[in-house]
């Protein structure tokens, strides 16, 4: 399995229900395709990695990322397997487009409980820096 991958804010998703209907809307032909402006310079070490959905300070699900395509106005396709795999909720901090996730083997589960928290106190420690 590779070990690097992306995150990637579900911008307007207020839960991972909300990011699972908008994929099921979204995808075509068992694919799902995300705009993004640049290309990443490690596209090819990112093929057959996870794209990681952020969602209130989260990482809450990920889908296997299939290839990068170019776009008529300019902009790639990240384009990722059609399937949501939803996970076991680990913090992240939100950030703006798209960032290299390196981890090695699976993800463990986080047994620190932090992910378990309500999104709105999950975000109030997080923004004081205390998770």
């Amino acid at each position: 399995m590779p070990s690097l991958h992306l995150t990637k804010v579900a911008f307007s998703c207020a839960s991972v229900e909300t990011l699972q209907r908008r994929i099921a809307k979204r995808a075509e032909g068992g694919e799902l395709k995300v705009a993004t402006r640049f290309r990443p310079k490690r596209a090819d070490e990112l093929i057959g990695g996870d794209l990681y959905w952020i969602v209130k300070h989260r990482l809450v699900a990920r889908q296997r990322i299939l290839r990068f395509d170019p776009r008529k106005d300019g902009r790639i396709d990240i384009v990722c397997a059609g399937d949501l795999e939803v996970i076991t909720p680990i913090p992240k901090r939100a950030h703006q487009g798209w960032r290299y996730y390196e981890i090695d083997g699976v993800i463990a589960d986080d047994d620190s409980g932090a992910g378990e928290l309500p999104p709105r106190m999950y975000a109030k420690l997080a923004g004081l820096g205390l998770v």
